[in-house]
């Protein structure tokens, strides 16, 4: 099972990626605004997520540990959820933020942190 919830994890930064993505494409009718926040927006996420939290800190550039890591996984996170909600995708904002709690619970309980 632990195994399991960490590849959780990894599927839900994929998924974070993909939804700032999409909540990019979905921003305007002009093209150049969506190629900018359609491809920009993640790539932003992704060298955020390399700099401070790759492979669990392990790969990061500047690993952060303790309340550090919880805020940046709480705002990387919340920010997927977040950017689906702004394109409208309710549902699956949901579901992305409460399977980060999941996730993140588990983690927690498992020491996995």
């Amino acid at each position: 099972m632990k195994h399991a919830n960490m590849a959780l994890m990894f599927f839900l930064e994929l998924g974070v990626l993909a939804a700032v993505g999409y909540w990019g494409f979905t921003l305007s009718a002009n093209w150049g605004v969506k190629l900018l926040a359609g491809l920009g927006g993640p790539a932003l996420f992704a060298l955020v997520w390399a700099l401070f939290a790759a492979g669990g800190g392990a790969n990061a550039t500047f690993p952060l540990t303790g309340l550090a890591r919880a805020a940046l996984e709480i705002a990387w996170f919340g920010g997927g959820a977040l950017a689906l909600y702004a394109a409208g995708a309710i549902t699956p904002a949901v579901v992305l933020a409460g399977l980060f709690i999941l996730n993140a619970v588990l983690r927690l309980v498992w020491k996995q942190v």
